[in-house]
């Protein structure tokens, strides 16, 4: 399975994609975890090409904003594939990300906002109203539900 956790720059996603991830590993399960962010150029390329090169016995979690509707088409193709979008009010998004050490040009972050496509989710988690722990959960819940079916 695939699960693309998506959103907008200070949403949350590396944050949620990161504990979802340890607490896989931690329950045993084989997992991939890949951050938009490692990649400076050809990002979204770049992931798909990691996913489609990688082992398939694994729950890949790719964290990114996704905000390209072409993007999202691409990773659609690759079969079991889920979207996890992941929100905040633009003024919390700004506000994180004035709080990060890599932090972005805040008008990476108004562009980013403004020009987003939302995907077809599968799960929308607004980090406004649920704390990192509780959308990190309701991944979880999210994906034994998937698994499941």
């Amino acid at each position: 399975m695939i699960v693309v956790i998506c959103g907008p720059p200070g949403a949350g996603k590396t944050t949620v994609a990161t504990r979802v991830a340890d607490l896989l590993e931690a329950r045993g399960e084989s997992v991939r975890l890949l951050h938009s962010d490692d990649f400076s150029r050809r990002t979204y390329e770049r992931l798909f090409e990691r996913v489609t090169d990688g082992p398939d016995d694994v729950t890949w979690l790719v964290d990114g904003t996704f905000y390209r509707r072409g993007w999202q088409a691409q990773f659609r193709t690759l079969g079991d594939v889920r979207f996890v979008l992941v929100t905040a009010s633009l003024e919390t998004c700004l506000e994180r990300n004035r709080r990060r050490e890599d932090a972005i040009d805040e008008q990476g972050v108004h562009v980013v906002y403004r020009e987003f496509d939302d995907p077809e989710a599968d799960l929308e988690l607004d980090t406004d109203e649920l704390s990192a722990a509780a959308a990190t959960e309701r991944v979880l819940e999210a994906l034994d539900r998937w698994r499941s079916t």
